[in-house]
């Protein structure tokens, strides 16, 4: 059957994207890796001592208070570690995202359509799964954003374990369907997980931010090439931001997305433009990702995954709450079940095919990647029932144990993928050492 000119040519989803996003996301999974590794060994050292017989000290360094009541900051190390240390992730949170929506492929809604509304299918057929399974107890109906997040570190660690030779796009996928996912997530944490807003430390929050995006935009050129004006001008702005944010209410990681999107993307003209380098935000994420990754993040996972099972007994009542359910049968089917087959309704519903790189084989065993909740997940779960509590303990139970059946069911499928990529690699090096030209070169130039 010949083709029809009347209809247009059909586009591809989950492209390869620019040579310069492939290479900016390769340098991202490398330092994601790290981060993703240390996170894990973190919340395996809380999970093993809070289970041992010095498990009582444990908790007591958990609830260890220290710092200043009068300002509402007298705080124990783990609320320190939720409010306050992964206020950095996010912050990293608000410099991506804005870097994607502002010089990334995200700006460009042939590229973003995709993994938009994958990751909004993928927070919401979980969200309804929890909801539908906890419908009948209202106390735990409030957990139903605990399996909406992806973890991107855990995910990105497992994918470099077990995925060496799989296509770029299938990466790149992963990553920005993460980034599109945390701003989801972050809407939820600050609309849904807010309470008794008080408006004048809101109010005042206002002019150490503005401070802070105006000397931020107008000397950008100046932090970007004086490491320490940062931490002396714009750290202790940020700061009091953060703090005025948490007196009044709103949750105070959402002050490090705010500080993020601050933040400029592009140099200035003074700077010698777009196309004289990275620009301020790419710059300060160089600096601060270390400190996320390497630290912040794993210090809230030790202080948060520390969960006392209770022997087989309590791993057993744990397993068999509505929370515990709800949030693996969310996690482990729900996520894939959005992202899956929110990607396919929209090849239907558009003239947009599967790139060529990609098999759907492949985006179904990202989609169960992206089952690992852990980070947003564990504090959704202390935000929904109090850290400490009976259903605080189950739903962390319930986030590690999908967490780890997802990153199982993914590998199962994608180091299947991989070594079949793997192969057709070999092969196609195979034929350029024996004519020195690429097949798919040859094909090229044939037709």
């Amino acid at each position: 059957m010949g083709k029809n000119p009347s209809l247009p040519p059909r586009s591809s989803v989950l492209g390869r994207g620019s040579y310069g996003e492939v290479l900016r996301i390769g340098a991202i999974l490398r330092k994601e890796t790290v981060g993703g590794i240390l996170l894990v060994a973190a919340a395996a050292i809380a999970l093993v001592w809070a289970n041992s017989p010095l498990s009582g000290s444990y908790f007591a360094l958990r609830d260890v208070r220290i710092g200043y009541e009068p300002w509402h900051l007298e705080l124990s190390l783990g609320s320190w570690a939720a409010d306050g240390l992964l206020a950095i992730f996010f912050f990293l949170v608000g410099l991506e995202l804005k870097r994607e929506f502002v010089a990334g492929d995200l700006r460009q809604f042939s590229k973003s359509v995709v993994p938009v509304a994958a990751a909004v299918g993928g927070v919401a057929v979980p969200a309804v799964i929890y909801a539908l399974i906890n419908l009948t107890s209202p106390g735990t109906l409030r957990g139903w954003a605990i399996p909406t997040a992806t973890d991107i570190a855990f995910a990105v660690a497992v994918l470099a374990i077990i995925g060496s030779h799989l296509p770029s796009a299938l990466r790149i996928f992963l990553l920005t369907l993460a980034v599109v996912d945390d701003l989801l997530a972050i809407s939820i944490i600050a609309v849904f997980y807010s309470s008794d807003i008080q408006a004048g430390p809101l109010l005042l929050a206002l002019i150490p931010l503005a401070a802070y995006t105006f000397l931020a935009q107008k000397c950008r050129r100046f932090f970007g090439t004086k490491p320490a004006a940062a931490w002396l001008i714009l750290l202790p702005l940020g700061v009091l931001t953060w703090g005025l944010v948490h007196a009044s209410g709103i949750h105070a990681t959402v002050a490090g997305v705010l500080l993020g999107f601050a933040i400029p993307v592009i140099r200035s003209a003074a700077g010698g433009g777009p196309s004289a380098g990275p620009g301020l935000a790419e710059i300060f994420e160089h600096r601060f990702r270390p400190i996320s990754a390497g630290i912040a993040v794993p210090v809230f996972a030790f202080f948060s995954a520390g969960v006392a099972v209770g022997g087989w007994d309590g791993l057993i009542a744990a397993v068999t709450d509505p929370v515990a359910i709800g949030i693996i049968v969310a996690l482990v089917l729900g996520k894939p079940a959005g992202i899956l087959g929110t990607t396919w309704l929209l090849t239907k519903a558009t003239r947009a095919s599967l790139d060529k790189s990609l098999k759907w084989i492949d985006v179904f065993g990202v989609s169960l990647l992206a089952g690992i909740g852990f980070t947003v997940s564990l504090l959704v779960a202390e935000l929904s029932f109090g850290q400490g509590s009976v259903h605080d303990d189950h739903a962390k139970v319930g986030i590690l144990a999908a967490s780890l059946l997802a990153a199982l069911l993914a590998s199962a499928v994608l180091v299947t993928r991989n070594r079949q990529y793997r192969a057709v690699e070999a092969e196609e090096a195979f034929d350029t050492d024996r004519d020195g030209v690429p097949d798919v070169y040859e094909e090229d130039h044939r037709s």
